[in-house]
């Protein structure tokens, strides 16, 4: 006989729960660079793992030369991504090159993953539209609005479905901070009720600039938003490559093969500010709160993994970091040779078609363009 609670409805037991299935977090490698679930890391080969870990170092790389330029004032609007390595690199390398890949501002490493130049990332930076003109890779411009690429990689994924497109998916990106805003529900409602082939991905960072995770939405877990838009959902450990990787390719895997949208949540942790404009984390978290994402830190734990198999070494790892910096510094120096784009060109390029008052102000600019 069912016990009696003296309501109708039971809600708080509903609402006590409704989080449960969304609480099992993936993982394969933990903090400790203890292996968890041996038979999935067992399906990685040596050289796979060697892989990620180039990959995270390449990243971090990136990152701290990007922020370097950033220091110079060769730079605009940078998010650094320290911290993020193994959920951006671990989900990026579940993709293949014919789906569509929509980012958020964090997300260059992704986009050069998938197919853009270092230099194309840096002119996005600096507001040349060259940076924007990625020819026939499938990718999309990071998107400053925040939210606004779930909407638009929506839009894709259905395009991809009424195309008849096989093995193809859109997939997109945004942070915890993401979630809470209506684009992100538009863009995962209209994916799902279409039951079009997209991979939503979020980066619960735990922050939306100064504003923690736990006060921007009361949603235990971020994973749970899909269930309302009949959007199955995982909750991985973004810290982990492996894991990240697996459940992202698991999960395109499920879109593409024609079972509508799914949703990723990888738990990470954005180390610096939000972005280069100089927010200052030490004025909204403390150290002792920071410690224990520094002791997750992924580079620290893919690297033990492969040092104890004999496959890395620091030397090694030193000397790629020198050549990512390098190359990092070749990239800068050609897209500060590019020329930025003049009024006119950017006038013909607003329209197909351009407008009465346009085709005024094309010729207005190209008199003055030409002395």
């Amino acid at each position: 006989m069912a016990k009696k609670t003296g309501h109708v409805i039971d809600f708080a037991s509903i609402k006590a729960t409704m989080s449960d299935p969304y609480k099992k977090t993936f993982q394969i490698v933990d903090e400790n660079a203890k292996i968890v679930n041996q038979e999935l890391f067992d399906t990685f080969s040596d050289d796979q793992l060697v892989d990620f870990m180039k990959k995270m170092v390449w990243e971090r790389a990136l990152h701290e030369q990007t922020m370097n330029f950033s220091r110079q004032g060769r730079l605009g609007f940078y998010a650094p991504t320290y911290g993020e390595e193994a959920s951006e690199m671990g989900s990026v390398s579940a993709f293949k090159d014919q789906d569509f890949l929509f980012p958020a501002y964090r997300d260059l490493p992704q986009l050069i993953q998938h197919g853009a130049s270092v230099t194309q990332g840096f002119l996005w930076s600096k507001g040349n539209a060259v940076g924007d003109d990625y020819g026939e890779t499938r990718n999309w411009f990071p998107q400053i609005i925040i939210g606004a690429q779930y909407v638009e990689s929506a839009g894709a994924a259905l395009g991809i479905k009424k195309n008849g497109e096989k093995d193809a998916v859109a997939f997109v990106y945004t942070g915890d901070g993401g979630t809470s805003q209506g684009d992100f529900y538009e863009g995962v409602n209209f994916a799902s009720s279409f039951q079009a082939p997209e991979v939503f991905m979020v980066q619960n960072n735990g922050w939306a600039i100064s504003v923690p995770r736990k006060t921007q939405t009361a949603a235990e877990t971020l994973a749970q938003k899909g269930v309302a838009s009949g959007v199955p959902a995982v909750q991985v450990d973004g810290m982990d490559v492996l894991a990240v990787y697996l459940a992202t390719k698991e999960a395109r895997e499920f879109a593409a093969a024609g079972n509508g949208p799914v949703l990723v949540e990888t738990l990470t942790y954005r180390y610096g500010a939000h972005s280069s404009a100089g927010d200052d984390p030490s004025r909204y978290r403390t150290k002792e709160e920071e410690k224990p994402w520094f002791d997750r830190d992924p580079l620290i734990r893919m690297r033990k993994i492969l040092t104890d198999k004999g496959l890395w070494s620091q030397d090694q790892e030193d000397k790629l970091v020198e050549e990512y910096k390098d190359s990092f510094k070749a990239s800068m120096k050609e897209a500060e040779n590019t020329p930025t784009q003049s009024v006119v060109d950017m006038l013909k390029t607003t329209f197909e078609e351009p407008t009465p008052q346009i085709k005024a102000d094309i010729a207005r600019f190209e008199a003055k363009e030409s002395k």
